[in-house]
């Protein structure tokens, strides 16, 4: 028997990732009602504390991704309003959220990262601030949004960055280009699960690969050196804990096997992936034999206050 019987479910939500929000949430409702749980789904308007009230949960579910729902936000009007919830706390979350806080986690804890900068959209905008070639990024946005890959030979940044209707932040990080493949590890209750590895025929895994259909292909169990494999995984455990993350989280990481050397950075934790079916933690989590309801249901059993 369940400590939980009446389960909130926070989806949508105001930032960039609001669609595929919407989607995770409608997922795991069905799996969570489909467990026998009594569910209400809430999308965060201007008064969130009025829907949980009117809502009256034991629990909240949270599948809100980004900016609000991803950042310590949320996190703390739940812990304000002593509803136990899933995923990460509010230090956690925050930190996780911000590339450039995550990076210094890291490099304290031991992990591989390459160097970064942090600097006003508009400079970043004007001119190189870092030789090509290297990626500019939102500091504080998910799921690849905004994110452009600066080439040898190009002779400025992405004019958009300047652009009045920019709405993802005023900062951005520039951090050095690492060639290779794309992998990443998803931690369930501080156990890594297993390495995927994505590609794309697009110029990179953004949001476009990552959500739209056919969009990037997932090789599960990466063909990778097993030593690789069980380092991603190692490290991918010591992210989690670094950071001081609850619940499941999904780090990613290049391999440059392209030299030879077979060098392993980490990029970022995410504290809410992708919930939807077919999102790389589900397929993590069937892969070792756990079911998409029961995966749901063991995020419920481990929320709690004061993560």
């Amino acid at each position: 028997m369940s400590r939980f019987h009446r389960i909130a479910v926070l989806l949508g939500g105001r930032s960039a990732e609001r669609e595929v929000s919407l989607s995770s949430g409608a997922g795991c409702a069905r799996a969570l009602r489909d467990e026998g749980f009594d569910v209400a789904e809430i999308d965060p308007g201007e008064n969130p504390a009025s829907q949980l009230l009117d809502a009256k949960p034991d629990c909240a579910f949270n599948a809100l991704h980004g900016r609000w729902g991803e950042d310590g936000c949320i996190q703390g009007l739940l812990e304000w309003m002593a509803i136990p919830y899933t995923h990460s706390g509010v230090l956690a979350s925050s930190l996780a959220m911000h590339k450039q806080r995550t990076k210094d986690v890291y490099r304290a804890a031991g992990i591989p990262v390459v160097n970064s900068i942090v600097a006003d959209r508009h400079e970043a905008g004007r001119e190189h601030l870092m030789e090509p070639p290297y990626v500019i990024k939102p500091v504080n946005e998910g799921s690849s949004v905004g994110v452009y890959i600066i080439r040898k030979g190009d002779n400025r940044p992405p004019s958009e960055l300047t652009r009045p209707e920019w709405n993802l932040g005023q900062e951005m990080m520039i951090e050095e280009f690492v060639p290779g493949r794309e992998l990443t590890v998803s931690v369930l209750g501080g156990k890594a699960l297993a390495v995927t590895e994505i590609t794309t025929n697009l110029e990179f895994y953004d949001y476009e690969a990552k959500y739209a259909a056919g969009g990037s292909r997932h090789t599960l169990p990466a063909d990778i050196p097993s030593a690789v494999t069980q380092e991603a995984m190692h490290l991918a455990v010591l992210a989690h804990e670094a950071l001081g993350c609850r619940g499941v989280t999904r780090t990613d990481f290049r391999y440059d096997d392209s030299s030879g050397t077979g060098r392993l950075i980490a990029l970022e934790t995410n504290t809410q992936p992708g919930m939807t079916p077919t999102s790389l933690v589900p397929e993590q989590a069937a892969y070792t034999g756990l079911s998409y309801a029961s995966l749901c249901r063991w995020l419920v059993e481990d929320a709690s206050c004061d993560r």
